[in-house]
C-alpha cells in the first residue's frame, strides 16, 4: 500500500465496493471491522427513529401488494401484530448496521435459517424474486425517506446505500442480485411492474393496520404512504397526495431538528409503542 493511501471504506463519501471492503476486513480481522462504516449515510438513516418509521410506512404498503404476501399469512406474525413485527425487523436491521462484520454475519445466518425453517414448515420454497423485492424495498424507501425528511442522497451516498444492502442480500444467500446501483434501478422497476397486485390478502392486511393503529392513525399512515410510495403502488392502493402534504413533512423535519419529535410520536403512535421508537435512535 502506498504511503498516505486511505482505505476506501473509511471515507463515508467514497463508494464502497463489497469485494474490496471484505478483503480489507480479512486483513485487520472481522472483529475490528464494522459491517457499516462509522459516519456512513446508512448509519444515519437506520439510526433515526423518524426515518425508520417512514421506511416501514412505505414498506407496509408494498408488502400488502406483493404476490408472495401469502407467506406473511402462513406465519401469522404480521397479521397478528403488524406493529410488533415491524419493530422486530428494525431490531434485526440495527443488529446488522451497527455491529462488527462477524456479528452482522451471524445475524444474517440466523435470519437465513429462520427463512429455511418456514419453508420446511410449509413444504414449499419462497421465490427468489420475493426476497429481492424485500431487499429492494429497504434500499428504495431508505432513499425516499431521507429525501422526504431531509434532502436527496448524493451519488456517492446512493451507491453506498446499495452496496451495504447488496452485502446484506449476499449474507442471506439471495441469488440474482444486481451488481451496481444503476442495474438495481432497472431491476427495481421491473419488480414493481411484475410482482405487485391488489388481492384479498391486501384487503385483509390493511384491515389489520386499521385495527392496530386506530382510525385517525391509520389515515395518517395512508397519507404518509401516498407521499413515499412509487406511482404504481399508489395507483394500486388508491393513494392520493393531498396538496401541501410534502410541505407538512418538511415542517416535521424542522420539528425533528428542534428535538420536538417525541411529542409528535405521542400523537402518531399507540402510547405503548413510543418508548420502543425512542430506542431506535442510534449513533
Amino acid at each position: 500500500m502506498r504511503p498516505g493511501k486511505v482505505l476506501p471504506f473509511v471515507n463515508a463519501k467514497k463508494i464502497v465496493r463489497p469485494a474490496a471492503r471484505q478483503g480489507v476486513c480479512k486483513i485487520i480481522t472481522a472483529d475490528m471491522c464494522n459491517f457499516v462504516s462509522q459516519g456512513s449515510i446508512v448509519r444515519s438513516i437506520w439510526g433515526s427513529s423518524d426515518l425508520i418509521l417512514l421506511i416501514f410506512a412505505g414498506s407496509a404498503a408494498e408488502f400488502a401488494l406483493n404476490r408472495a404476501v401469502d407467506w406473511l399469512f402462513f406465519t401469522g406474525q404480521i397479521p397478528r401484530d403488524p406493529i410488533g413485527r415491524l419493530f422486530s425487523t428494525v431490531r434485526y436491521a440495527q443488529e446488522i448496521v451497527f455491529v462488527d462484520e462477524a456479528t452482522a454475519r451471524r445475524t444474517l445466518d440466523q435470519i437465513h435459517s429462520t427463512h429455511k425453517s418456514v419453508e420446511e414448515a410449509r413444504g414449499a420454497r419462497m421465490p427468489d424474486w420475493a426476497f429481492r423485492d424485500v431487499l429492494y424495498m429497504l434500499i428504495d424507501y431508505s432513499e425516499r425517506a431521507h429525501s422526504l425528511l431531509h434532502r436527496p442522497l448524493d451519488e456517492a451516498e446512493r451507491h453506498e446505500l446499495f452496496d451495504v444492502f447488496r452485502r446484506v442480500g449476499e449474507g442471506l444467500r439471495i441469488p440474482g442480485l444486481p451488481a451496481s446501483y444503476d442495474e438495481w434501478q432497472g431491476d427495481r422497476l421491473r419488480h414493481l411492474e411484475r410482482d405487485l397486485e391488489y388481492s384479498e390478502y391486501t384487503r385483509r392486511l390493511y384491515e389489520k393496520y386499521r385495527e392496530h393503529l386506530g382510525g385517525w392513525r391509520y389515515e395518517i399512515l395512508r397519507l404518509t404512504q401516498a407521499q413515499l410510495a412509487p406511482e404504481r403502488v399508489r395507483r394500486l392502493l388508491g393513494l392520493r397526495r393531498p396538496p401541501l402534504l410534502f410541505e407538512a413533512f418538511r415542517i416535521y423535519g424542522l420539528i425533528a431538528r428542534l428535538e420536538l419529535q417525541e411529542m409528535v410520536h405521542w400523537l402518531l403512535l399507540p402510547p405503548d409503542r413510543v418508548d420502543e421508537v425512542r430506542r431506535f435512535n442510534r449513533r
